[in-house]
């Protein structure tokens, strides 16, 4: 199955430039047989990327218009997930093509990023345990 890229919507607010490069390494538009389907989730009547922001962009910076998809179908934290895409559409990430002026570098994608994650997940953790 595949998904126009920008019906898709991103639940990070930022990109490791490091891993863009390694992505774009590999990746050809002209032959997706490598790209393994992005994961996606209809959460609250959006199509949320779980996972794959970088290969996304990637895509959409090569031209491509639309990418194979899976429907996510792991037991994920979907509370931690309205919370990252709330913060996504604050920040004016409302789709792939919004990702463009947030590639950091790795230690600041590690800072702002997976502190950001972590910070969630920690106040989410003391919520429940209330």
């Amino acid at each position: 199955m595949d998904m126009a890229i920008r019906d898709l919507q991103p639940s990070q607010f930022y990109l490791s430039a490091g891993k863009l490069e390694r992505v774009r390494s590999w990746f050809d538009p002209r032959d997706l047989s490598g790209f393994e389907p992005l994961p996606v989730k209809l959460l609250d009547g959006r199509y949320v990327l779980t996972d794959g922001h970088t290969r996304a962009f990637a895509g959409l910076s090569a031209g491509l218009e639309r990418v194979p998809v899976v429907w996510d179908e792991d037991e994920l934290d979907w509370e931690a997930y309205r919370i990252d895409v709330a913060a996504c559409l604050r920040r004016g990430v409302a789709g792939v093509e919004d990702l463009a002026g947030r590639v950091l570098s790795e230690a600041d994608y590690a800072r702002k990023w997976i502190g950001w994650c972590d910070a969630v997940h920690e106040v989410l953790s003391i919520q429940r345990s209330l």
